[in-house]
């Protein structure tokens, strides 16, 4: 299974130092936000300051248009060489073939150098532990300028009240990645709220089965809103799944 996506939209990917990211989907094609998805990574981690110095060197951009002569959807895809080994990863958020081809994209050490992020890892340490993070912000708040347009605040979809998950996988498990594709389409689909995923793979984190209590992969923990859920196991039964994840019995 895949994720559901409009057939034309612009997406922007924003990764950390560390591999976590934060990305947004835009059907109208619209939005150039990425300030936005800064100002998100600070919001998540309660960071001083924008962490705008990732812009752009730690991007990438996919957008899905339909080509006026031939009437057939055509893409461009296009990463920064920092983050160009996580475009696994990208074809699955945006639903993208294998074959699609990516452009990498000239480092350009003038608006994003290298010697200059390396200054901020002391003040921004979050940014560069690993701590398998995935957010999508929702683009129906995303402005391109937050403070004086006078719309929703782009932070909205990290209210209190939206759903906080994490997934515990094994990358030795042959269905690792099925089961991370089935997650995402359940929640694109059918929570119909707001939601932040953390994915934490148990086989290159080991300890942290001891501390969250996991003794079998898959396991999906709703961590908020209270009080905690847990589903153990399969996770391919989407109408149980997505009970679960929405009692509060």
């Amino acid at each position: 299974m895949t994720n559901v996506l409009p057939s034309i939209f612009k997406g922007i990917a924003l990764f950390t130092p560390g591999g976590d990211l934060i990305y947004g989907i835009d059907p109208d094609k619209q939005a150039q936000w990425h300030n936005d998805l800064c100002l998100g990574l600070q919001k998540i981690w309660g960071l001083t300051d924008s962490p705008h110095f990732l812009v752009p060197g730690y991007t990438a951009t996919v957008e899905r248009w339909l080509n006026p002569q031939t009437q057939e959807i055509e893409v461009i895809a296009e990463v920064y060489p920092a983050v160009e080994r996580y475009i696994p990863l990208l074809q699955l958020l945006f639903n993208l073939e294998a074959t699609t081809k990516w452009k990498i994209a000239p480092w350009r050490e003038e608006y994003c150098s290298r010697a200059v992020i390396e200054t901020y890892k002391p003040r921004f340490p979050q940014l560069w532990l690993h701590q398998d993070l995935i957010v999508r912000l929702d683009p129906k708040h995303l402005t391109l300028n937050s403070e004086n347009s006078g719309q929703p605040n782009p932070m909205a979809t990290l209210r209190p009240d939206s759903y906080v998950l994490r997934l515990f996988i094994s990358s030795d498990d042959t269905n690792a990645e099925q089961t991370l594709s089935n997650i995402h389409q359940l929640l694109e689909e059918s929570l119909g709220s707001r939601y932040t995923l953390k994915v934490i793979d148990l086989r290159k984190s080991p300890q942290q089965a001891a501390i969250h209590q996991i003794f079998v992969t898959p396991t999906l923990v709703r961590v908020s809103p209270k009080p905690v859920r847990r589903i153990i196991g399969q996770l391919d039964d989407i109408q149980r799944v997505l009970r679960i994840i929405t009692s509060f019995e």
